[in-house]
């Protein structure tokens, strides 16, 4: 028997409820794995090149790069729990697919190498493109730039029962590229 007090109706009373109360539903480790990768706050990439405010120009290897956060690239981790089951989930960025606007596209898998001076004309050694024509035409002669991150999210159950498993979350960043041609004047 169990006293009852119902604020929201005014019941008060008293309530038969057998013993262990109504059975709780099932918790579902993947939903609760989920709720984890909802509390990292996971974004799209952030952009570190191309730049937005820069001019890059046909023929010349563009390298391209992100900078590393949790929430940006990765590794993140949470947990969540409900009930007696805890999920432990990690997430990081498997590939990042790079669309360019001109009709092509690059998926590296990393984050890219930050480009050096040193380096001069040489494309990069993990993640660049090389435009084939002028953004000119374009709106606002740039073209529309998209980085889309797949994460690679594993969870497991820490508590409350045996189960694993992944899956995959996907985040997006813009930018504007413009890029010009060089001309050659010679005899």
């Amino acid at each position: 028997m169990y006293q009852v007090y119902c604020p929201e109706t005014m019941r008060i009373g008293v309530e038969w409820i057998p013993d262990g109360g109504p059975a709780a539903p099932p918790v579902d480790p993947e939903v609760l794995a989920h709720r984890a990768v909802d509390s990292m706050k996971l974004v799209g990439p952030d952009i570190a090149s191309p730049q937005a405010t820069g001019k890059y120009a046909v023929g010349v290897p563009m390298w391209l790069w992100v900078n590393q956060a949790p929430t940006t690239f990765g590794p993140n981790t949470a947990t969540a729990s409900a009930g007696a089951v805890t999920v432990s989930a990690r997430a990081e960025v498997a590939a990042i697919i790079w669309k360019f606007g001109d009709g092509t596209s690059v998926t590296c898998h990393g984050p890219g190498t930050a480009y050096q001076a040193s380096s001069g004309m040489n494309p990069s050694p993990t993640c660049g493109h090389t435009f084939a024509k002028s953004s000119a035409g374009q709106a606002g002669q740039k073209f529309a730039l998209t980085a889309t991150a797949t994460w690679q999210v594993n969870w497991t159950v820490t508590a409350g029962a045996v189960d694993a498993g992944q899956f995959t979350e996907i985040r997006q960043s813009q930018a504007q590229v413009g890029v010009g041609e060089l001309q050659a004047v010679g005899n």
